[in-house]
């Protein structure tokens, strides 16, 4: 019953998103039941979840296609409440944020922005293409009681797939800077972002250094810097020049004895002896001195990482890139657990998607059917940051109620570590069990209660009843 009341008091500040309080009432319901649902399979799962009447099923619906649910204001809030419950892993005094991008199988041929989608990856088990929706994510780093890095969605968004207008030049690189600079200024701080090779390119590092938001990022082995110039020895016309010796990165390897040892400051590697190297040089693609770490780890081969910070101490830049795995395993518990991506919205009146198709472009249509596109695209997105803001949730109860989550667990695994903050599963398990007592409380002053045991269903979730 405690992990619902710190649960409830969390999501009292997302109110001022809805413009209506029956619209955030069901916005909290449909939060409960993404937090303790078993099943990953849609709008039904949240149903099955709670044990709610058949009629909710449509409501849920209209809640995610409402304008009373103001999503950027939904997004604010939430990024706000997550500075509130955590405490961020800083570096320096800079706060860390992760960026990947996600694709999530969707088959729906009257789905919109659904494109045939290209994966990069080693693993011989994923298919080199799938039809989809690309998103891209954005969380911030936290650190736990026990020192434990976790990462925190803030928001996650599709970014190709529609094309509205035949001008519109944007490419993933520029729509990913806008949503970055959508949300840096509830974070109150200077902020390093990490990402991987995909995003070190002039269109993200360009305008993040006009903006003071440093940057952290591994960068393929072909990559070329120069030396800066040397100074000439003779005063001449014209422009001074700026860019010396070009130099291929991967060459500093050959050089072994410039390189320094030390012990590997991953989080997760003990007695790994690694050796690094650090020199400043131009980056061509951003006109401008960066620091480059070179990196020969006994397991994972040569790497070379970038950033903009010329002062960062190297092995701190080695730490901080380590937690960009942080935001797999955030990942893996929202397609999982979650079920943050398993929405399955579909538009009667879409043309049907050919199987050979790509991107959808909308600019020859009428403008009703664009609205109804974007009507459906923001659908998507609700969904998404709701599972997001769900996600957070179990983290905060996980991090700063872990032995109460434990207390509540009720189950059983074959390696339960007490000492150590619970999954999003364990957490999730603890609150499927608690709610039942908690609907037996005497206090019907919080709404949630009141509000769910209007709804149940007492012949599906028989437990229900002792919340009458």
């Amino acid at each position: 019953m405690v992990l619902w009341i710190e649960w409830y008091k969390c999501i009292k500040k997302l109110r001022p998103a809805c413009s209506r309080g029956r619209t955030f009432t069901w916005l909290v319901l449909c939060l409960a039941g993404m937090c303790i649902r078993t099943e990953c399979l849609g709008v039904t799962s949240l149903i099955r979840a709670i044990g709610l009447k058949e009629k909710c099923y449509y409501r849920f619906l209209h809640m995610f296609h409402t304008p009373a649910l103001k999503l950027d204001l939904l997004t604010t809030y939430w990024i706000q409440l997550v500075t509130m419950l955590f405490r961020p892993l800083t570096v320096g005094q800079h706060k860390v944020l992760v960026v990947d991008g996600l694709k999530v199988a969707k088959e729906g041929r009257k789905m919109p922005a659904v494109k045939k989608l290209h994966q990069e990856s080693n693993n011989n088990s994923k298919s080199e293409y799938i039809w989809g929706h690309s998103f891209q994510v954005i969380s911030l780093l936290v650190k736990g009681i026990s020192g434990n890095v976790f990462a925190v969605p803030l928001i996650s968004r599709i970014h190709e797939g529609v094309v509205f207008s035949n001008r519109d030049k944007k490419t993933l690189m520029d729509k990913m800077v806008a949503m970055l600079f959508s949300i840096t200024n509830e974070l109150y701080n200077e902020i390093i972002l990490v990402a991987d090779c995909y995003y070190t390119n002039k269109k993200v590092i360009k305008p993040l250094v006009k903006k003071g938001i440093q940057f952290v990022a591994r960068i393929r082995n072909n990559a070329v810097a120069y030396y800066p110039a040397e100074p000439p020895r003779k005063i001449t016309r014209g422009r001074k020049k700026i860019y010396g010796k070009k130099v291929a990165l991967i060459d500093f390897f050959k050089e072994p004895h410039l390189f320094t040892s030390s012990k590997s400051p991953v989080y997760s590697e003990k007695n790994v002896i690694i050796s690094y190297r650090c020199i400043n040089l131009l980056w061509r693609p951003i006109g401008q001195l960066v620091q480059i770490v070179l990196v020969n780890h006994p397991v994972r081969g040569k790497i070379i990482l970038i950033t903009t910070m010329l002062d960062l101490d190297p092995l701190k830049v080695i730490s901080t890139y380590g937690y960009r795995f942080k935001i797999e395993v955030s990942f893996k518990q929202a397609l999982n657990t979650l079920g943050t991506y398993a929405y399955h919205f579909w538009m009667k009146t879409m043309t049907p998607l050919k199987r050979e198709s790509g991107n959808q472009h909308l600019h020859k249509t009428s403008e009703k059917y664009r609205k109804q596109v974007k009507r459906k695209i923001r659908a998507y997105h609700c969904y998404v940051q709701i599972g997001c803001i769900a996600q957070g949730l179990l983290m905060h109860l996980s991090v700063n109620f872990g032995p109460t989550v434990w207390k509540s667990f009720r189950s059983w695994l074959r390696t339960m570590k007490k000492d150590l903050a619970p999954s999003e599963m364990v957490v999730s398990y603890a609150l499927r069990s608690s709610l039942p007592l908690f609907l037996m409380g005497r206090s019907k002053t919080l709404p949630l209660k009141k509000f769910i045991t209007d709804n149940a269903d007492p012949y599906i979730m028989p437990d229900w009843r002792l919340g009458y």
